[in-house]
């Protein structure tokens, strides 16, 4: 499974926070303020389109009416929206010819307008304009207008003081299919008759972009990765010093399970990890204070068994001179049950000898080839063949002692199991700041789930403990622990096709 950081996961939920809030600050405005899209027609959106419309409308002004439909065409071509003009008292002006929805068209024409509700235009020479008297010949007055609809006007423009403005803005939102409908107000001069026109510029989109004009996300782009940015600087400090926290425990606690119990973590941090981390401290300490207590417990039982178990045999040697011969055979167990028991006890006091001394040891520059050689000599008195290969002048940093037991526990241990099957080959080489001392055989190896386990003290494949197959599960650990005592490290590995591969690294 893909590790997923704890520090990402901590900026990845702060920032669904944040989108959480935006969301119900939206959902208020929306419900309670009965906020609409009318929201993006202020500030600089707002500012973009009226100068947009101004500049159609400046530029319609100076044009006969039957050219304004290719000037909007061009203006709608360049924004990739479209544009269509409308009288405010009904009826369309320029641009493709569409049919307004109702709610557009209830905002585009004035109240009393020529498209009121769906109305048919007045006959204005027959009806009179409801906001004011008719002229003679029908024509109705200037209209009226209610405040917040259409423009008012005071003649043709005669200079630039006097060219109308664009005035006041509306946008309405259709569902099926859904486009925006964006209304200008504005004011054009109808040529001919040289006549000033109340109209709406109706913009069409089909998103909230609209060319740019209405929403432009640059800004947008720039305010979220400032505030991304500036988010993850502020949160960092903080997520890392809780994840480096955590990190420091997870190596401590890994390296306690190892049985590294000197290991201690910053407990300095006045919140929950410093108490935690305080709390592995004394479980540490606790720990290596069981252990040391049991380890020295055993190496004394083992100690004070000596005594006895040498008279035992003293005394099972003058037995055997004495007995008879028909009582030989049993006198001959009782030696071969004492000299196991006298093993067992040496093998304790090897291994407590090893775990106790590790304090009191002085680390020395020791020559690897020589002490493989000892070894080699020292176990293989049966004529076994093992081979020491390596250079004679690679060193490491080590206890003499500890490093010749290590060996001669790991060529004992491929003889009892593997001294018939082919050479037993004690090899090294130097690495970046450590030495790799590799002692293999050909034998048939350990099953793989197995591999884990054959360091820890007692532990043998064979449960049965048959005198036949080996020892009493000892071995390795001492190995371990003498590795161990020298700032070193063991594993082991089967090799292919059949052997096992024991691998140490010292220090250089």
């Amino acid at each position: 499974m893909k590790r997923f950081p704890l520090y990402a996961r901590i900026l990845l939920w702060f920032f669904l926070n944040l989108l959480v809030l935006a969301g119900a600050v939206v959902a208020l405005l929306v419900f309670q303020f009965q906020a609409g899209p009318e929201l993006f027609l202020g500030g600089r959106a707002g500012e973009r389109l009226q100068a947009v419309a101004q500049i159609i409308t400046d530029e319609l002004n100076t044009q006969p009416s039957q050219d304004w439909n290719a000037t909007l065409q061009r203006f709608g071509n360049a924004y990739r929206v479209r544009f269509m003009l409308y009288r405010n008292e009904g009826g369309q002006l320029a641009g493709e010819t569409t049919t307004l929805p109702p709610p557009v068209a209830q905002r585009v024409f004035t109240p009393g307008g020529a498209r009121r509700e769906g109305r048919a235009p007045r006959d204005s020479a027959r009806e009179p304009e409801a906001n004011g008297p008719a002229r003679p010949g029908g024509r109705p007055l200037q209209p009226r207008e209610p405040p917040g609809e259409g423009l008012e006007f005071r003649g043709p423009p005669r200079g630039p003081r006097d060219t109308p403005r664009v005035r006041e803005s509306f946008i309405s939102r259709t569902a099926d299919p859904r486009r925006y409908w964006i209304g200008l107000r504005m004011a054009v001069i109808e040529r001919p008759p040289e006549r000033p026109v109340p109209a709406t510029l109706i913009l069409v989109t089909d998103s909230l972009n609209a060319g740019g004009l209405l929403m432009d996300f640059t800004p947008f782009l720039w305010v979220g990765g400032s505030a991304l940015l500036f988010s993850v600087l502020f949160w960092l400090p903080l997520v890392r010093s809780i994840t480096r926290s955590l990190k420091q425990m997870n190596l401590a606690t890994a390296q306690i399970a190892e049985g590294k119990f000197t290991v201690r973590v910053n407990e300095k941090r006045r919140d929950e990890l410093g108490e935690l981390g305080g709390a592995i401290n004394r479980m540490a300490s606790r720990l290596a204070g069981f252990v040391t207590g049991q380890k020295r417990f055993t190496g004394d039982i083992a100690h004070e068994l000596c005594s006895p178990i040498a008279r035992m045999q003293m005394a099972v040697g003058i037995l055997e001179e004495r007995a008879d011969p028909k009582d030989k055979p049993y006198v001959e167990d009782l030696r071969e049950e004492v000299e196991h028991i006298s093993s067992l006890v040496n093998e304790l006091l090897s291994f407590s000898k090893a775990s106790l001394g590790a304090t009191s040891l002085r680390l020395e520059t020791v020559a690897l080839r020589a002490l493989a050689e000892k070894a080699a000599k020292r176990e293989a008195r049966h004529g076994e063949e093992v081979r020491v290969e390596m250079a004679e002048d690679l060193a490491a940093i080590a206890d003499p002692e500890l490093i010749v037991r290590a060996l001669a526990n790991l060529i004992r241990n491929a003889v009892r199991y593997a001294g018939n099957t082919g050479p037993i080959t004690i090899t090294a080489r130097r690495l970046e700041g450590e030495v790799e001392l590799i002692v293999a055989d050909g034998g048939p190896g350990v099953p793989e789930a197995e591999l884990p386990k054959l360091f820890d003290p007692f532990y043998r494949v064979d449960t049965s403990r048959a005198r036949e197959t080996g020892g009493v599960g000892l071995g390795l650990s001492i190995v371990k622990t003498c590795i161990e005592s020298c700032h070193g490290s063991v594993t082991c590995r089967n090799r292919q096709p059949s052997g096992l591969e024991v691998v140490i690294l010292l220090p250089a």
